[in-house]
């Protein structure tokens, strides 16, 4: 009696995953879920070590892109949330401001593992979050108080060149917040001032993420997120106004060229002021 092969495939992430179907939705809750579990024990099991690491210089750093790189393999892995990297060669030797696009949370940690250690600017609120706000200043986070534009350049600019002279890349953030796929804020001088100030030369970065990662949403989408890393705006090419102006229009022309690829994808693109 001829016993017939049986081929067994297990696909661990499946291909055309449809989120539509009931049981996708299931699956992509089951997947999210895993990811969370993966991200707290991952951090329960690492904190032993952070505080092991923190006499030596850098060493909570390096202990946050171990932590990221789990995060960023469980994305890829579990969730089906992988990335393409457009511009790699447009990458500096020398530490430099970098300008990305923001529209979710998966820049945070795709950025540190695309670039070199690197410092970010966020909200002075953000602090007092109960560990998160611990974990911020581990990694030397440059804080700024966002309701006094004064004392918030003055922040920055003393954090900022604190950080530059530790060897650390910045960044930032031009828009100032999370915004959905589609929508343009108002690019503020920050990031200017520093590359002017420091003499760092600033590196933008388009991207599509909030199309998989909506904003203040729980659910993270498998598909592939596009990043584009544009040639570097060397820091004495202009003004600070030029030197942003310009970042916008490198970052601002690309989006449409990549948005339109994921779920959450906008049909329109609502634009705001330009810099100010």
């Amino acid at each position: 009696m001829n016993v017939p092969d049986l081929k067994v495939t297990i696909y661990f992430v499946p291909p055309r995953f449809q989120t539509t179907h009931p049981t996708g939705k299931n699956m992509l809750l089951i997947r999210n879920l895993t990811y969370w579990f993966i991200l707290s024990t991952s951090l329960i099991l690492l904190f032993p070590f952070i505080l092991l690491a923190l006499p030596v210089q850098g060493g909570a750093h390096k202990m946050a892109q171990i932590w990221v790189r789990i995060l960023n393999w469980s994305l890829k892995h579990i969730i089906g949330l992988k990335y393409h990297l457009i511009g790699a060669e447009n990458i500096p030797d020398r530490p430099s401001i970098i300008c990305a696009k923001h529209q979710s949370g998966w820049e945070t940690l795709a950025l540190q593992e695309i670039f070199p250690p690197q410092v970010y600017v966020a909200k002075r609120e953000l602090f007092k979050i109960p560990f998160f706000g611990w974990g911020l200043k581990l990694v030397k986070t440059i804080g700024i108080d966002r309701s006094n534009s004064r004392e918030a350049n003055k922040q920055l600019m003393e954090q900022g060149m604190a950080r530059k002279n530790e060897g650390y890349w910045i960044t930032i953030f031009p828009e100032g917040t999370r915004l959905p796929p589609g929508e343009k804020g108002r690019y503020k001088l920050g990031g200017a001032r520093m590359a002017k100030m420091f003499e760092m030369d600033i590196v933008p970065v388009s991207l599509n993420s909030g199309e998989f990662w909506p904003k203040n949403a729980f659910l993270k989408h498998p598909g592939t997120i596009t990043v584009v890393i544009h040639p570097v705006i060397p820091h004495g090419s202009g003004t600070e106004a030029e030197l942003m102006a310009e970042c916008e229009k490198r970052i601002e022309t690309q989006q449409p060229l990549i948005e339109g690829k994921g779920p959450f994808a906008a049909k329109n693109r609502k634009a705001t002021a330009s810099p100010s």
